[in-house]
C-alpha cells in the first residue's frame, strides 16, 4: 500500500508539472503577436529518489517530478516594417534602457514602439522614458545617461554661406577664347560656367555664378570670375550691361583672377603662381582675395569681396571657394558643388539611424543630432525578471548590465521597424500535444492506482 501511495503522489506531481507546462504554452500562444515577446519553456527535474533494499542490493524508486525552471528564449525575432520613424528594433543582444518619471528605477525592454509625448520625451506606450546620451556639436556624447527629450516645435536660424566646395574638370581641349571674360556677355566669352545658390545672414537665397575662360593653351591658364546679380548687391564691379542679351545685363563681379594648371592637368598648390588676382581697374586694385585657409603657406582658396546685399543682410559677408579643379581632356563638368549656408527652418520630423543617433530634420533640409541612444547587455539574460508591459528588471542572477551605444557589440538600431514575437506556433502546438498526452497518462496512473488500492481494501471483507 505504501508503494501505491508513492505511485499516486508521483502521478499528482506529474499533473502539477504538466499543468504548469500547459500554462506556459498557453501564455506563449497568447503572446504570439506581442511586440518583441520572448517565448518561455518549462523545464522539469526528477524528485530525489526513495531508497529500497532488495536481495540484489539497494535500489532507487523515483518520487515524481518538479518544475525546475521556466526560462526564456532570447533569440532574435523577425522584423516588421512600420510607417513610424520612432518605431525601433534592436538587431543584436541589446535592450533599450527605460527610466521611470520621478524614480531612479531602471527597466529594460526589446519593445521599441516609442513616440514623443507632449513634453518631447521619447516614451513607450506606458510612459517610461527612453534613456540616451546628449551630444555636442561634433556629435560626441557628453554626460551620463538621461531622458531622451527633443523639442519637436523647435526651429534653427539661418546661416550665411561662408564656404563653397567646387570640384570641376575643365576640358583641356577647349579653345582659347580670349584674354579677359567679357562681363557684358560672359556666356559667349567663357568656356564653362556653373552656378550655386548661397544664403545671406537673413536666410535669403542668392545665385553666384563662376565663369571659366581658357586664355592660353601653352601654359594652361584659365581666367576665373565669380559674379552676382547687380540688382541684389551694391558692392562689386558692375558691368555696363548688354542691350543685346538681357539675361547677362547688370552683372556684378565679386572675384576675378587667373588659375594655372600643371602639365598633368592639376593645380600645384605649392606654386605661388597657381592663383593670381586680376587688376581689373588698372590701378593695382583687385576684386576678391587669395587665402591660405589651412596655414601651410600655400594658397588654396579664393575669396569674394564683401557681398553688400541691399536687402538689409550682413554686408560684410565674404564667401570662400575651395576650387578643386582639374584640366583633363574631356567634357567640362561639375563633379561636386556644395555650400555651407541655409535658410531658417522648422522641425518636420525626427528619426533614429543605425547607430542610435536621434536626428531632428528641418524644413530647410538641414538636420541636427540631438541624442544617442544607450543599450544594455546582460551576461545572463535568463536571469532578468519580467515586470509586465514588455519590461524586464535586472536581478542578481542577470548581473549588472554593460551599457554601450548602438553600432558596437550591443547591436544596431533598425528604424521604422518593430521586432516580432519569437513564438513558434507550430512548436507550441507540438508541445501542447505532448503535454496533453503526459497529463492524460498521469491521470491514468491515478485512476489505476485507485483501483489497486480498492483491491487492497476489498481484502478485509
Amino acid at each position: 500500500a505504501m508503494g501505491l501511495q508513492g505511485a499516486m503522489n508521483s502521478a499528482v506531481s506529474g499533473l502539477s508539472a504538466n499543468g504548469n507546462a500547459m500554462s506556459v504554452i498557453g501564455n506563449n500562444i497568447s503572446n504570439s503577436n506581442t511586440t518583441a515577446y520572448k517565448a518561455n519553456r518549462a523545464l522539469f527535474s526528477d524528485v530525489l529518489a526513495q531508497e529500497i533494499s532488495s536481495a540484489g542490493g539497494n535500489s532507487q524508486i523515483g518520487r515524481g517530478v518538479n518544475t525546475a525552471t521556466v526560462d526564456s528564449d532570447f533569440s532574435q525575432g523577425t522584423f516588421e516594417g512600420t510607417s513610424s520613424n520612432t518605431d525601433l528594433a534592436v538587431d543584436g543582444p541589446g535592450l533599450f534602457i527605460m527610466g521611470e518619471q520621478g524614480s531612479d528605477t531602471v527597466k529594460y525592454t526589446r519593445d521599441g514602439a516609442f513616440n514623443f509625448n507632449e513634453q518631447g520625451y521619447l516614451v513607450n506606450p506606458t510612459g517610461q522614458r527612453v534613456q540616451g546620451y546628449q551630444v555636442n556639436q561634433n556629435g560626441d556624447t557628453i554626460g551620463d545617461l538621461t531622458n531622451v527629450q527633443v523639442n519637436t516645435n523647435s526651429s534653427i536660424p539661418a546661416q550665411q554661406t561662408g564656404l563653397v566646395d567646387l570640384s570641376t574638370n575643365l576640358n583641356a581641349d577647349a579653345p582659347v577664347k580670349g584674354s579677359t571674360i567679357d562681363l557684358d556677355n560672359p556666356n559667349a566669352s567663357a568656356n564653362f560656367a556653373t552656378s550655386v545658390n548661397v544664403y545671406d545672414s537673413l536666410g535669403e537665397k542668392h545665385t553666384l555664378t563662376t565663369y571659366f575662360q581658357k586664355t592660353s593653351s601653352s601654359n594652361n591658364r584659365w581666367n576665373c570670375a565669380i559674379t552676382v546679380s547687380q540688382n541684389e548687391v551694391s558692392g562689386g564691379t558692375a558691368s555696363t550691361g548688354d542691350t543685346n542679351d538681357d539675361s547677362n545685363a547688370d552683372i556684378g563681379t565679386v572675384f576675378e583672377g587667373q588659375i594655372k594648371f600643371t602639365d598633368d592637368g592639376k593645380i600645384d598648390y605649392s606654386d605661388p603662381s597657381s592663383f593670381s588676382l586680376a587688376d581689373v581697374t588698372g590701378d593695382g586694385s583687385n576684386t576678391g582675395s587669395l587665402v591660405d585657409s589651412d596655414g601651410d603657406g600655400n594658397i588654396d582658396q579664393v575669396q569674394t569681396n564683401n557681398l553688400q546685399w541691399n536687402n538689409g543682410a550682413d554686408t560684410s559677408q565674404e564667401v570662400g571657394y575651395n576650387l578643386n579643379l582639374t584640366q583633363f581632356s574631356g567634357q567640362s563638368e561639375v563633379v561636386r558643388q556644395e555650400q555651407d549656408g541655409y535658410a531658417s527652418g522648422n522641425m518636420v520630423d525626427v528619426n533614429v539611424d543605425q547607430k542610435g543617433n536621434v536626428v531632428a530634420n528641418y524644413s530647410n533640409g538641414e538636420s541636427r543630432q540631438e541624442f544617442r541612444l544607450g543599450l544594455a547587455q546582460f551576461a545572463n539574460e535568463d536571469g532578468l525578471t519580467r515586470a509586465g508591459n514588455n519590461l524586464y528588471e535586472a536581478t542578481q542572477q542577470s548581473g549588472q548590465p554593460a551599457i554601450g551605444m548602438p553600432g558596437s557589440s550591443v547591436g544596431t538600431i533598425r528604424s521604422n521597424s518593430l521586432e516580432q514575437s519569437n513564438v513558434d506556433i507550430a512548436k507550441q502546438f507540438t508541445d501542447m500535444i505532448t503535454t496533453q498526452r503526459a497529463y492524460q497518462a498521469n491521470s491514468r496512473v491515478i485512476s489505476t492506482t485507485k483501483d489497486m488500492l480498492q483491491e487492497v481494501i476489498n481484502l478485509t471483507r
